[in-house]
């Protein structure tokens, strides 16, 4: 029991020592005079701006307007993913079909939908959640066409001399065996939304963490840059540990290499 203690004492000493070994580095490089406050602030500064936002409730407030678009954006993504992706991966001709226009439209970065998403949408709010809709869409659709078309040859034959019916073969081995891609899908679409929120909020926003990052760019004030860069971050990674648990709820089989 002790031995098991010290074990996941230093697997936590180990996950946080690369962290604060770079922020005591920073801290003295600032302190020696080799960096300049006003281009890279120092860990104290920068955790004095975020105490000063979090309690002036700034911080909390842009926050909570991004994460309702990311929510917004990703959750239409991984309907109209899902679903199509499911589609193509059990259709050929489906998949022939389309395959074109989505390798064409994969590579375009969302931030060069900007004009087009204002011609369409106005500066509303539609048209950050759009941006933020196809940055996460392309991940979540090609990981659930490949992850359909990996389905284990042995379980559509063993369907077929069964006579399973489509919906219940759909349902009970292809969609089951797919989650593994299906989740991947989703973790990468959920970064790639918390991406895009900055490029989305560049249209004429009036709040939100990207807008917050920009106006403090336009003052010059760097330590507000970095907490807004820092709140990102953070967020989206107790999203990505939220959707990890989900992915171990729903896929108990899955064993991770360590």
């Amino acid at each position: 029991m002790k031995d098991r203690g010290l074990s996941r004492f230093s697997a936590a000493a180990l996950y946080v020592f690369l962290p604060v070994a770079l922020l005591i580095v920073w801290q003295l490089l600032y302190e020696l005079g080799f960096i300049r406050a006003l281009l890279l602030p120092p860990p104290s500064k920068i955790a004095d701006t975020f105490l000063a936002l979090l309690m002036s409730g700034d911080l909390l407030r842009h926050l909570g307007i991004s994460l309702l678009r990311v929510i917004e954006g990703f959750a239409l993504a991984s309907v109209v993913g899902l679903a199509l992706g499911t589609a193509i991966g059990l259709s050929r001709a489906l998949d022939r079909s389309t395959d074109l226009m989505i390798q064409l439209m994969k590579p375009i970065p969302p931030i060069a939908w900007i004009p087009l998403t204002i011609l369409w949408f106005g500066i509303g709010e539609e048209s950050k959640v759009f941006i933020i809709f196809l940055g996460a869409l392309f991940p979540i659709l090609v990981n659930t066409i490949d992850g359909i078309r990996q389905t284990d040859g042995r379980y559509v034959e063993l369907a077929r001399v069964f006579e399973t019916k489509r919906l219940r073969f759909i349902m009970r081995v292809v969609l089951p065996g797919a989650l593994p891609s299906i989740m991947t899908g989703l973790r990468v679409g959920m970064m790639i939304a918390w991406m895009c929120v900055v490029a989305a909020e560049l249209i004429a926003a009036p709040s939100g963490i990207g807008f917050m990052i920009m106006d403090a760019r336009q003052m010059m004030q760097t330590d507000q840059v970095f907490v807004g860069m820092i709140a990102i971050g953070a967020t989206g990674k107790v999203l990505d540990v939220l959707l990890r648990m989900v992915e171990r709820r729903l896929i108990v089989w899955k064993a991770e290499y360590r």
